[in-house]
């Protein structure tokens, strides 16, 4: 599978995939927003994106977050963000896109990588767990919303 690295050159189209999967996370359509967003996370450099190249058309991204945890006194980071476009799912992109994000975390010496998706999103949790990824079991995650 072609997976590398996003690139600035890459913010249109990446835009548009990041837009689709926060409509599908039931978010308003604003391609201009996710642009901007990607661009500056592509600018500082403070997340891993990956790609699906598919000969020039993006079919899908995977994004990372380092983070470090205070138990395990090592890096980790966050599997925030994995879509791939709905006309090209059922060809193993998602599959990929895991298993890129992994080997990359291997390589940069991380061990430990983590998620959260939709407790309706079935297909998700299927492929992950086909993928070794265990539901937590120890803790309860919360969220506060400061909007």
């Amino acid at each position: 599978m072609p997976i590398r690295h996003a690139r600035l050159a890459d913010v249109e189209a990446l835009g548009e995939l990041l837009d689709a999967y926060r409509v599908f996370y039931g978010q308003a359509s604003d391609p201009v927003a996710a642009r901007r967003f990607i661009a500056r996370r592509l600018g500082l450099g403070d997340a891993h994106l990956l790609v699906h190249d598919d000969e020039g058309v993006l079919q899908g991204f995977v994004q990372l977050y380092p983070l470090f945890s205070t138990v395990r006194l090592a890096p980790l980071w966050q599997l925030n963000d994995l879509f791939v476009a709905p006309h090209a799912r059922r060809r193993g992109i998602g599959r990929a896109l895991l298993q890129a994000a992994r080997d990359l975390a291997l390589a940069e010496g991380v061990r430990h990588l983590k998620l959260s998706t939709g407790i309706d999103n079935r297909t998700a949790q299927s492929l992950y767990a086909s993928q070794g990824w265990q539901r937590d079991r120890a803790f309860h995650h919360y969220a506060l919303s400061l909007d």
